[in-house]
């Protein structure tokens, strides 16, 4: 594996490497590059230097690069989808769900080709016009999360190449390798030199020195809200553009109407998807006390069913690595010691063989867990969740916004007035109502809170990395009669 900066595929500078674990077998997947601050400038420099020659190609020819890189990925889709299982852990449904969504945001983003629009505003007179102009920011730096390392490359490549910025990506150091397959596909359709950037190394390290660079007009990052806050802070040394999307806590509402068998399976979806790792998991269950028991009785015995292990034949995969595995059980060790009842999981599955090493976690359900407890207030991000009795529709709705997080949330009701009362009610980016997610590329990810800024997906998104530039015009011919100007002054 390499780093690609300005057109070539290089080594570190200093020739320094970092490991991967598969997280199904926690052993070695492989090494990657550990880029230094010296191939950070590099990359950067690049970017810059290219940024005009990409703008100026127009939309057209760049969506054109755009659709390339759809096509070669779907040719050759199978090998991404068993990277994802390898690297990641993802499950075979979960790997092509995600290499669908990589195909899908490709799509979505080059229809943009004629799509990208300014508006003309009549100044004060008859001959005087106002033009605004959207144009690029420039260099946009983005930075990637392991836990969807193909969708969240396309996310932030698609937008930002077609609005006719350049880009220097760094992927998490979770999964560089997926990250890498995306970008070779993006050079192979025809991206010209130093546009596309590539870099792999520890945050710790280059991190800062990243977004805080005087040429970067844009940080783009999915991650923890305290990454977020940290690239807020040397950010705002260039007064960067920032994209943000952070934690999650999701609450999944179940409403004394609702139709259980749908709501139960929306929340297999939302709380297992990808193990839990997700920013719009389910991570706090809120049930009407009339079918509490029953509903909890329906989760109970599916979680028990759930098969978890060898990602190509199982219903769930693994954790991303071993810290994450030991954050989670730190999670359940909490609970039980807040006398929450533990009514299934809470323990790792007794795999045997090469999985036997393996980061993996049972679906864990805990019952009459307390709306200020841990595990109600901090995203767990892994298969753990409780639950909550709830009598009334405004309590439910206090509840569900009494979160630090604003970004996904979830409503099973036939009730239109509980429905429509959602749309103010419920102080989330998303509210998902009787369906479970993901986001469509057409739909706008964003949140509220700590969940971050400014958001990704549909027009709203690729208008994010553009910014808007007015030039006012007068075309009457006439003499300029300034007030403040006396006559004498331009004779």
């Amino acid at each position: 594996m390499k780093l690609l900066i300005n057109g070539e595929w290089v080594n570190s500078s200093n020739e320094s490497e970092l490991e991967k674990y598969n997280p199904s077998m926690g052993r070695l997947f492989g090494k990657f590059p550990a880029a230094t601050k010296e191939d950070v400038k590099a990359a950067i420099d690049a970017a810059d230097e290219s940024f005009e020659m990409w703008y100026s190609k127009g939309s057209v020819e760049r969506s054109k690069v755009i659709y390339k890189t759809k096509e070669l990925i779907e040719k050759s889709r199978s090998e991404l989808e068993r990277l994802l299982q390898e690297e990641n852990g993802k499950t075979t449904i979960e790997a092509r769900q995600e290499t669908d969504g990589v195909l899908d945001q490709l799509q979505y983003y080059a229809e943009f080709a004629r799509k990208i629009t300014g508006d003309l505003v009549e100044g004060d007179s008859p001959s005087r016009k106002i033009f605004q102009h959207k144009i690029p920011y420039g260099v946009v730096v983005a930075l990637t999360p392991w836990n969807f390392p193909a969708a969240m490359v396309a996310r932030k490549l698609a937008p930002a190449l077609m609005a006719g910025n350049s880009v220097v990506l760094k992927p998490s150091s979770d999964t560089p390798f997926t990250a890498e397959w995306i970008v070779k596909k993006f050079a192979e359709a025809g991206v010209p030199k130093g546009v596309l950037n590539f870099v792999t190394g520890k945050g710790s390290e280059i991190g800062d020195f990243i977004v805080e660079h005087k040429k970067v007009g844009l940080v783009t990052m999915t991650g923890s809200t305290s990454t977020g806050q940290r690239i807020m802070s040397h950010s705002s040394s260039n007064m960067a553009k920032l994209i943000l999307e952070l934690g999650g806590k999701a609450p999944f509402m179940v409403w004394k109407d609702a139709d259980l068998k749908n709501a139960l399976s929306a929340f297999i979806w939302a709380k297992l998807w990808n193990a839990g790792q997700s920013c719009i998991a389910a991570e706090r269950l809120y049930i009407h006390s009339e079918i509490y028991d029953k509903f909890i009785g329906m989760i109970t015995r599916s979680f028990s069913k759930i098969m978890v292990g060898d990602p190509r034949t199982s219903d769930m995969g693994p954790l991303i690595n071993k810290g994450a595995l030991e954050t989670t059980e730190k999670f359940v060790e909490d609970a039980k010691e807040n006398g929450y009842k533990l009514l299934t999981g809470g323990e790792r599955p007794t795999l045997s063989g090469e999985f036997g090493n393996g980061y993996f976690y049972m679906p864990t359900l805990f019952a009459g867990v307390d709306q200020k407890s841990e595990i109600f207030q901090e995203e767990v991000f892994g298969p753990v969740i409780g639950a909550m009795s709830i009598d009334d529709e405004d309590e439910m709705f206090r509840y569900a916004n009494d979160s630090k997080y604003g970004l996904a949330s979830y409503l099973f009701t036939k009730d239109p007035n509980l429905i429509f009362k959602s749309l103010e009610g419920i102080r989330f980016g998303e509210v998902y109502v009787n369906m479970p997610g993901p986001e469509s590329s057409q739909g706008y990810h964003t949140g509220f809170r700590l969940t971050g800024q400014a958001g990704e997906g549909s027009r709203y998104g690729i208008e994010e990395y553009l910014k808007l530039k007015n030039v006012y015009v007068d075309y009457s011919g006439k003499d300029l009669k300034i007030e403040t100007v006396r006559e004498e002054l331009l004779e």
